[in-house]
């Protein structure tokens, strides 16, 4: 900014103490235009050299085009409270919950010392156990107070307290909480302290070979009023709870694409919307899921008379082709787990491995056969800041191929 003057002024200041006498001390002004409304401004300090490095860090900033009245900057409390607003209906009920006890517990704070149990209900009711002691964290401090060291002392804390893997989960919150506050505030972001302690090494999770899958599949074909529940999540890699959800009405045989819109909650019911914004997605049919979905849709329980859940409770089956009695309903996912998931492992002696792990083998058989990895997120609805994950518009046109490239991968 051309012509931005910034004055040191100089007073002496008197106050009259207890005692009656009059005592003396200089007080140091910095004056100048503010560069984003123009009125003028006065900020006043107790020594010369705070009110010049105050200066020189304006002429700094305004060089730079990064000014921002430091009066009107957000505490990182109410940074949080921005971020959390504009996650409210755009996740589930269950997520945004998650999202609030780490964001509250372990970057506004105060956290409590004790143990895992009572900062979970600390947290949940604001209720503190008798004598409890508390440590300060970010909640107080302004953004543009903050900075890489004071993150750095705090991730520091939250680790010694909670453990690696909070701390880190909440750096991740908390970089998104600052870059949402820079864009909407205009606060600039510090740089996140880098060489921060991880978490112990976490055990792999088992997943299926493309050999154990095949063989999956292949026995589910053959397995009409089963088969589609333990195959389904291998040949469209969806989590669980986006599967029991599933509804007829969003398989598009035409399309040849499952449109996936929302999700079952833990209870039964339907939550319409997905885990995030980038789980509400269109995932292309193989020709393997297309055939069997169509066989399962003559079979399939209805709510009634009509078609509703495509993955119901099971009702009393009647001699083919009557329609079964009393299905239609929820499925709640253990009964899931138990009826169909687990039985088809130990029919065909393969290796146990969850429902959610079916998701990991999709994505590691899509990328194995050398889809690019952008598409395979964009697949599996993956909410990741990459660049390489913005290809949608590729995403959509070259779905179709990298399922086809599942299906090779999955025939025996």
């Amino acid at each position: 900014m051309k012509n931005f003057n910034v004055s040191i002024t100089s007073t002496t200041r008197r106050r009259k103490l207890k005692n009656g006498t009059i005592a003396t001390y200089p007080q140091w002004y910095c004056e100048y235009q503010d560069p984003q409304v123009h009125k003028r401004r006065r900020r006043a300090f107790n020594r010369k050299k705070d009110a010049e490095a105050f200066r020189n860090s304006l002429l700094l900033k305004v060089a730079e085009g990064n000014f921002f009245d430091e009066r009107k900057a957000p505490t990182v409390a109410e940074a949080i409270d921005h971020w959390l607003g504009t996650k409210d209906g755009c996740v589930k009920a269950s997520t945004l919950k998650g999202y609030k006890v780490v964001a509250n517990g372990a970057i506004r704070g105060p956290l409590l010392i004790g143990t895992k149990q009572e900062r979970a209900d600390y947290t949940e009711n604001g209720i503190a156990p008798k004598g409890a002691r508390f440590i300060k964290l970010l909640g107080h401090v302004k953004l543009t107070d903050l900075n890489t060291a004071m993150i750095r002392a705090w991730h520091k804390t939250v680790s010694e307290q909670c453990g690696a893997y909070t701390a880190n989960r909440a750096k991740s919150h908390l970089k998104s909480i600052l870059a949402l506050a820079e864009e909407d505030f205009g606060s600039r972001a510090p740089s996140m302290p880098t060489g921060l302690p991880r978490a112990r090494h976490k055990r792999k999770k088992v997943i299926l070979t493309p050999e154990h899958i095949a063989k999956l599949v292949a026995s589910a074909k053959k397995d009409p009023e089963h088969g589609v529940y333990y195959a389904f999540a291998f040949l469209a890699g969806t989590r669980p709870s986006e599967q029991l959800g599933l509804l007829w009405s969003e398989v598009d045989f035409e399309r040849g694409v499952i449109r996936i819109r929302r999700i079952q909650e833990r209870d039964g019911s339907l939550a319409e919307m997905t885990k995030t914004e980038a789980g509400t997605r269109d995932v292309p049919m193989s020709a393997t899921l297309r055939e069997m979905l169509l066989d399962w849709r003559v079979r399939c329980p209805r709510n009634g008379k009509e078609l509703h859940r495509v993955f119901p409770g099971p009702g009393r089956l009647q001699e083919w082709p009557k329609p079964r009695l009393g299905g239609g309903g929820p499925l709640l996912y253990q009964n899931f787990r138990k009826r169909y998931w687990a039985p088809a492992f130990k029919r065909l002696g393969l290796p146990y491995v969850t429902p959610h792990s079916a998701r990991h083998s999709f994505i590691s058989t899509l990328q194995a056969q050398g889809i690019e990895v952008g598409l395979v997120a964009q697949i599996a609805g993956h909410a990741n800041p990459t660049v390489t994950l913005g290809h949608y518009t590729q995403a959509v046109r070259n779905g179709s191929a990298a399922i086809e490239a599942l299906d090779r991968a999955y025939s025996s």
